[in-house]
């Protein structure tokens, strides 16, 4: 199961579960909501415990809707996987992580 949270101290969004095919709709859709009243979103993936394209696809079209909105991006704890399709895909460059 997923989780989507935010700390409402920090404003860090925190990511936990699989970032896949099977589950990148729930979390873009429950993240449409979340991150709308969030001018600097900061992302925590270091609970994400599986991922794939799906969910790399996932990072680059909130990077996409923050540029639209105005919003600063950074991702933080990207897990391996994720970054190792990103290098092989040529997107590690554009990720704006911390």
């Amino acid at each position: 199961m997923n989780s989507l949270t935010v700390d409402a101290q920090s404003n860090v969004v925190s990511l936990s579960g699989e970032l896949s095919f099977s589950t990148v709709k729930q979390v873009l859709e429950e993240s449409t909501t979340l991150f709308s009243p969030i001018i600097d979103l900061d992302i925590d993936l270091s609970k994400v415990n599986r991922s794939d394209s799906a969910g790399l696809a996932l990072l680059v079209h909130w990077m996409r809707v923050a540029k639209q909105e105005n919003k600063k991006i950074v991702f933080h704890n990207i897990p391996s996987q994720m970054l190792a399709i990103a290098d092989a895909s040529g997107l590690n460059e554009l990720l704006p992580i911390q």
